[in-house]
């Protein structure tokens, strides 16, 4: 996959990065990202000599039919693994047994500590589950990451992408070894969560916001509704005015 899209990739976009020496040659490392495209998750792996895997909700490797095999052949071949969102805690504990499982096999494991993709290209604040606890259960380095413009390549949304050259920074590992044991500890959890998110947004130049991307998505959602609901009642009263 990385010959078969991963060389195309840096043919046509040319993608610039910065601090490719960070990350190891060998062992376990987490690389924590923010999160602008669903291409960030090609152009990370794309510029590493290293494999990295991402989690990805089961549903890309269980659809039933040619496309679904498809999709699912696709998502395994570029180090996406499978995370089942059902159950009590859903998708976060599946999330931290899957990164847990990466990195004690010595790999590289890939998070967005925000959880999902950045609304408005602004830097949201990191979720204290997933990544924390996976760092401090592992003793792996955190290496943070910002992906520059990918989100100017494919909108959420668009499907054809803008061919134009996006950047990755990499920052340099960051040590949580003085956390050990204490991965049940709510205000440690929070605290290395901050330190990873305050890394990524001095790499990446983001305008940070205090609060979680999806409590963002739900404002934008519903402020939308309201002005198309506005809009359609002011029609409707203009079509009153008229009759």
């Amino acid at each position: 996959m990385k010959v078969a899209i991963g060389g195309p990739l840096k043919v046509a976009f040319r993608p610039w990065v910065e601090g490719l020496e960070n990350v190891p040659a060998t062992g376990p490392a987490i690389l924590a990202s923010n999160h602008l495209s669903f291409s960030d998750s090609f152009f990370l792996p794309a510029v590493l000599d290293r494999k990295v895997t991402f989690i990805a909700k089961a549903e890309y490797f269980t659809t039933p039919g040619v496309k679904g095999r498809l999709t699912a052949a696709f998502f395994k071949g570029v180090g996406q693994l499978p995370v089942d969102r059902s159950g009590a805690r859903g998708a976060g504990e599946a999330a931290i047994r899957s990164g847990i499982e990466v990195l004690e096999r010595g790999e590289l494991f890939g998070i967005y500590p925000e959880g999902t993709r950045s609304p408005d290209g602004r830097l949201y604040r990191g979720k204290p589950g997933g990544l924390a606890r996976v760092a401090l259960a592992t003793g792996a380095p955190v290496i943070p990451v910002a992906m520059i413009d990918t989100e100017k390549i494919q909108p959420p949304g668009k499907v054809m992408p803008k061919l134009m050259r996006p950047g990755i920074r990499i920052g340099e590992p960051l040590d949580f070894s003085r956390y050990q044991g204490m991965e049940h500890d709510r205000f440690v959890l929070r605290a290395v969560t901050d330190e990873v998110m305050y890394e990524i947004m001095k790499l990446s130049g983001q305008e940070y916001v205090d609060m979680y991307a999806t409590a963002a998505k739900r404002q934008i959602a519903e402020a939308a509704k309201a002005a198309k609901e506005a809009e359609k009642a002011q029609k409707a009263g203009k079509k009153q005015d008229e009759s």
